[in-house]
């Protein structure tokens, strides 16, 4: 798929040997690596082995199982929505609930995998970064349930516009740091954020919040989100006895939508539709819809689309949802984007505001700003879609820490 651009491309890191089976450790086609200081190296090769080994150990996976089902509230719903339905006219759309988890989104999925991880590898202390603040609430939630210290990053920005769950992370146990470099939002978090692991590497372990990063973030944090495709393809064969036509989510990082995909990868007929954050326009910095106006680059240790400038520096980036404010997108996702397979879209401030009021007033349920860009899609889709269709919704989280911005920006 190729995908133009006016920002200048990087050239690609030299990868390196390719393991016994051909596949390059930790790359997706072109995309990923591990690109960070020599001082993170032993810490990501720790963490790799130990992830490795907890996959093979049946006591980590029952344990995790366990804590999913019986603390997190796994599984979540796949609701048909048919009120939304009838008023568009077309496809059956069905919503899978991850707002129904405990903490309000689909993060804590990752976040209690990574916990069980840091307790194995003895580290006492977990860092965070933060966007919306749904991946900071949840690391805080395990760091209350291991007894581990727990510190989150989140531009000042975000601070301001996602005050409740602030609120919460400190109710939690937490120290929320707020950052006021670069552009105060995510990807100042995360530099923040690695420069204290730097720091405390021996002691910390750092729970990265999306499918970004070095090896083997994407591909950890990725399989700790594969249960919601798997539940999802479950439960739509048994409500519709055969598999969607469409599945849909948005994408910051990457994380819910790498989980609501991936079981379906393997399904040629099953479109995958990511949905970026289109912003107030289409200029650079008036969105964050890499597909839209970026290039490959590094960016805080991995290979992937990144919204750049002319000169290869990175862009700065605007959504409503803070949660989808990042100029670079999963490495899983730009490998997908490249084969056809995935399709990105983007949905603008607008649309997104759109679709959370149409859905609160359909269905009564009040979707995460992240996850009405999601919705904004299907509301687009749906009505030129058959009545014989079937679209899978990924609904990532709710509303409640968006009541704010919601209020600011719709007017009753």
């Amino acid at each position: 798929m190729a995908i133009k651009s006016s920002a200048k491309t990087v050239k690609m890191p030299a990868k390196p040997a390719a393991n016994k089976n051909g596949a390059q450790p930790g790359y997706f086609g072109a995309y990923g690596g591990r690109f960070v200081p020599e001082t993170l190296m032993a810490a990501l090769q720790e963490l790799d082995a130990a992830y490795e080994s907890a996959k093979k150990d049946k006591r980590f996976r029952e344990e995790l199982d366990s804590l999913l089902k019986n603390y997190a509230g796994r599984p979540t719903p796949l609701f048909y929505a048919k009120n939304l339905t009838e008023k568009l006219g077309g496809a059956k759309i069905y919503l899978k609930r991850e707002d129904l988890l405990h903490t309000g989104a689909h993060k804590i999925n990752n976040c209690i995998g990574q916990g069980l991880l840091a307790r194995r590898m003895g580290k006492h202390r977990i860092i965070a970064e933060t966007g919306a603040g749904q991946h900071g609430v949840a690391s805080a939630t395990v760091g209350a349930l291991f007894n581990m210290e727990c510190v989150v990053y989140m531009g000042s920005e975000d601070v301001r516009r996602q005050e409740p769950n602030v609120f919460r992370m400190k109710l939690l146990g937490a120290e929320v740091v707020p950052v006021n470099s670069g552009s105060c939002t995510l990807k100042d978090a995360i530099n923040e954020a690695m420069r204290d692991w730097v720091t405390n590497v021996r002691t910390t372990h750092y729970m990265l919040g999306s499918v970004l990063g070095a090896h083997p973030y994407p591909t950890m944090v990725r399989d700790f989100h594969r249960v919601i495709g798997r539940e999802a393809r479950a439960q739509i064969l048994k409500a519709e006895d055969k598999l969607p036509t469409a599945v849909i989510a948005c994408v910051g990082g990457g994380s819910n939508a790498i989980g609501a995909f991936f079981e379906f990868i393997g399904d040629k007929k099953v479109q995958l539709i990511g949905v970026e954050a289109g912003g107030r326009g289409s200029g650079l910095g008036d969105h964050a819809a890499r597909f839209r106006g970026g290039a490959p680059g590094v960016l805080q240790g991995t290979y992937s689309y990144l919204l750049q400038d002319e000169f290869g520096q990175v862009a700065g980036t605007h959504s409503v949802s803070a949660g989808l404010d990042y100029p670079a997108i999963g490495p899983e996702h730009a490998a997908l984007a490249d084969l056809g397979r995935a399709e990105y879209v983007a949905a603008s401030d607008a649309e997104a505001l759109a679709a959370c009021s149409m859905l609160a007033k359909t269905e009564g349920i009040i979707p995460a700003l992240e996850s009405a860009h999601a919705v904004a899609e299907c509301v687009k889709r749906a009505p030129k879609m058959r009545k014989s269709d079937v679209v899978i919704v990924n609904v990532s989280g709710r509303g409640d820490k968006d009541i704010g911005i919601l209020r600011e920006h719709l007017k009753f």
